[in-house]
């Protein structure tokens, strides 16, 4: 294990401060500090707030990581940082402080692609990523079928959400329903005590000349508050665990329906999913379900590696290091759109230039 890569990830794409740190595949420490609390009362992200928050937390929550972990920062091999996608101001805390101890300790430095760490994780959880990977990712801000040949240099996009994320759609509908937020897991909790069959909602692009892997959750989440105002327009009561089961129940029947599609026309018969709302109890207990009919193996880590943590873009940059991809330059910078073909952002061949003497001898003495 000893020979095996020690590389420490930051993430800070949206209002999660995450610091994690890998041996390889084994991971050493998982800090999170999350400023969630903070975006509640206005009922979402607010990007300057989350700027904020992660400049507060990143000292503390590296420092914190290293000590779970066990370890001296200059025992690293490198460190991984979340370029993109993802909240401009956000990411740039990220970039910046990464960029800061690689360059202080000496260390090469990897800018890496926010969901291409997302289906890295797994290997965390279940070993090594069998290749190629079919993987579902869905988020707040992401609802997407990947095909990854090689995690570190070949994923490519199969579908994508067309408007809102499942993620974006779960916290709208737990607005409307006056739940709070995050409204994942209310939704989630309110849900098991519901009937998923007991309202029609509909089902998005699943017709015979709908894209075959793309996603749209506006139109559900659309009919969703219009059912709820017409309760309330006639002033019954708003049956909130039916209504929240049978709206998750549509999410869930067309993320699974379009993933295990996806294997089969693929000839793939692994399907890795990931992001926060594969921390959805329904989305795993479905999928579970559908794969095991298609003779598919489900992968899916535990709840807390699915949701944004710095252990995934650790695992990422390991896996970099492993397979001797390039560093990153000294000017990285964060990248919001950044598309999911670059799993990492490679700087030129020079980059190590072996590494960094002046700043390693300046942390040193």
């Amino acid at each position: 294990m000893a020979d095996e890569p020690l590389v420490l990830g930051i993430e800070t794409s949206c209002d999660e401060t995450g610091v994690g740190i890998v041996r390889g595949t084994t991971l050493l420490a998982d800090a999170v500090a999350s400023s969630v609390d903070e975006h509640a009362r206005f009922g979402g992200v607010v990007p300057e707030v989350a700027s904020r928050a992660h400049l507060e937390a990143m000292v503390p929550t590296i420092e914190r990581a290293l000590k779970e972990a066990g370890v001296s920062a200059r025992d690293l091999d490198g460190v991984a940082v979340t370029a993109g996608p993802g909240l401009a101001g956000a990411l740039l805390v990220g970039v910046s402080a990464a960029k800061a101890y690689a360059y202080a300790l000496g260390k090469p430095l990897y800018g890496v692609n926010h969901l291409a760490s997302h289906i890295c994780v797994d290997q965390l959880e279940h070993g090594p990523l069998p290749e190629p990977t079919m993987a579902l990712l869905v988020s707040g801000g992401h609802s997407s079928l990947l095909l990854s040949a090689d995690i570190t240099s070949d994923v490519r996009p199969l579908g994508a959400t067309i408007d809102d994320a499942a993620g974006e759609a779960f916290d709208k509908i737990a607005r409307v329903l006056n739940l709070g937020f995050p409204g994942g897991p209310v939704i989630d909790r309110y849900a098991r005590e519901g009937d998923p069959e007991a309202i029609a909602f509909p089902r998005g692009l699943t017709g015979p000349r709908d894209p075959a892997y793309d996603f749209s959750f506006s139109g559900l989440k659309t009919a969703v508050a219009r059912w709820i105002e017409a309760k309330r327009a006639a002033g019954e009561e708003v049956p909130v665990r039916d209504v929240s089961a049978s709206f998750q129940e549509a999410v869930v029947d067309v993320l699974t329906r379009k993933a295990v599609r996806a294997c089969k026309d693929e000839g793939v018969d692994h399907l890795m999913i990931g992001g926060g709302v594969a921390a959805n109890s329904r989305l795993r207990a479905l999928a579970q379900e559908r794969c095991e009919a298609a003779g598919i193996r489900l992968r899916v880590p535990r709840p807390k590696l699915c949701t944004d943590n710095g252990a995934m873009v650790a695992a990422l940059g390991a896996e970099m290091v492993a397979r001797n991809r390039a560093a990153s330059d000294w000017d990285l910078s964060a990248d919001s759109s950044l598309p999911v073909t670059d799993p990492h952002v490679p700087g030129a061949a020079h980059t190590h230039d072996h590494v960094h003497e002046t700043a390693r001898e300046n942390l040193y003495t």
